[in-house]
């Protein structure tokens, strides 16, 4: 498992930004045994998803989000990790495109939307409150399919449930 760790880590954190640069619907598993629902892109070679994701970023760059946001966003998710128990993914980078993410919907939308799924009308979703962080399926299962807020039994756990927003700006930054 230790390679196949290392070898589906990149994979996840490629997708991950492509989801959150591009809004893209990622409903990803990267556990053995679970099935995974990926879009046929994600099954292309490393360099054409790299070729992807960089045309679809530069086609709908994201605003970056206020600093009052993103430091919100940043305590939030501190906080609901400590209260709730649960870590933040064994590569920090993850959960700094998920924080800057919610910051920008946050500033956009006016609520801390998923920034990890496709919506068809994202004003629509926000009122109606599912996927606004933290989402009806992690306050009801504590399954966050963002690996932000993870069980310390999941195999991409990390040991941190706090970051801080200097190094949420540059994770998120360089992913």
């Amino acid at each position: 498992i230790g390679a196949w760790r290392r070898m589906a880590m990149p994979t996840m954190r490629a997708l991950l930004v492509c989801c959150c640069a591009s809004g893209l619907a990622v409903r990803a598993s990267v556990h053995p045994g679970r099935a995974s629902k990926l879009p046929a892109a994600s099954m292309a070679s490393p360099a054409a998803r790299s070729r992807a994701a960089a045309s679809m970023a530069a086609d709908a760059e994201p605003a970056e989000p206020q600093s009052k946001s993103l430091k919100a966003m940043t305590m939030f998710a501190n906080t609901y990790a400590k209260n709730t128990g649960t870590f933040y993914c064994s590569d920090p980078s993850i959960a700094a495109v998920v924080i800057k993410g919610l910051a920008e919907h946050k500033d956009q939308l006016g609520a801390p939307l998923c920034p990890c799924r496709h919506y068809e009308d994202k004003a629509a979703e926000v009122k109606d409150g599912y996927w606004n962080c933290p989402c009806t399926p992690m306050r009801e299962r504590h399954e966050c399919h963002c690996m932000l807020f993870l069980q310390a039994s999941d195999d991409f756990a990390g040991d941190k449930q706090a970051l801080t927003v200097d190094e949420v700006a540059s994770l998120a930054d360089g992913a």
